[in-house]
């Protein structure tokens, strides 16, 4: 059974996503600070930690910074929970080592797709690193890093999440719908040639032998002959 820490200084938000997350099955753990949250997670370790941005003493950008920092804790799946400008809030979210981010006031069935999609992204890419030892590409997904040829190439979140997903399982093909939820999420409208757009930049930076079109269905990672 999965497990979510959601971290919150409003009891309220606390007590109702916590309601709503455990009738769907999760095991919930709760903390009203980010000390104490941090506690929590290094005891428990749980699959996924809600975290809001804005909170005293310690505000969750300085908790997920030091979650991150933290051997125990550094590989769990963090999503921010905050009503801050969206703009800021995902830089600096981001920055700090955040995987997802939900605005409030928070829409439980746009919350809960948004989790299932971050722990399937968490499984589907359970391989910290894969790498093509001939063609010299290497995909470190704990620092979100690609590296081909030797060299460092700088991927936005969204590229980086999408090549991972594909190369987490050379020669299957996933297909469009698959992607959009994982990748994006069921609670994000996004256009119709948002993943081609996304496929496009990929091989503009990798090369176009790595990832193959299947035609009417989606897209599949290959490593080249």
């Amino acid at each position: 059974m999965e497990s979510i820490l959601i971290i919150d200084d409003e009891e309220d938000i606390r007590d109702i996503l916590g309601y709503n997350l455990k009738n769907e099955g999760y095991t919930i753990y709760t903390a009203s600070s980010g000390k104490l949250g941090i506690s929590i997670a290094t005891d428990k370790v749980p699959d996924l930690i809600l975290l809001d941005v804005m909170m005293p003493e310690m505000d969750g950008i300085e908790v997920c910074e030091k979650l991150r920092a933290n051997s125990i804790t550094k590989n769990i799946r963090v999503c921010f929970l905050t009503a801050r400008s969206e703009d800021y809030s995902q830089i600096a979210g981001f920055d700090a080592g955040a995987d997802d981010y939900v605005s409030k006031p928070i829409k439980p069935k746009v919350l809960s797709s948004r989790i299932r999609a971050i722990l399937r992204r968490s499984s589907d890419s359970s391989t910290a690193e894969q790498q093509d030892d001939s063609h010299n590409l290497v995909i470190d997904r704990e620092r979100y890093l690609v590296i081909k040829d030797g060299q460092n190439i700088q991927f936005p979140r969204k590229e980086f999440e999408l090549l991972s997903l594909l190369a987490s399982s050379p020669e299957k093909v996933f297909d469009r719908n698959f992607i959009l939820e994982t990748v994006w999420g069921t609670g994000v409208i996004v256009g119709d040639r948002t993943i081609d757009v996304h496929i496009r930049k990929l091989r503009e930076k990798i090369g176009d032998d790595y990832i193959k079109t299947v035609k009417g269905v989606g897209y599949k990672f290959v490593y080249p002959k």
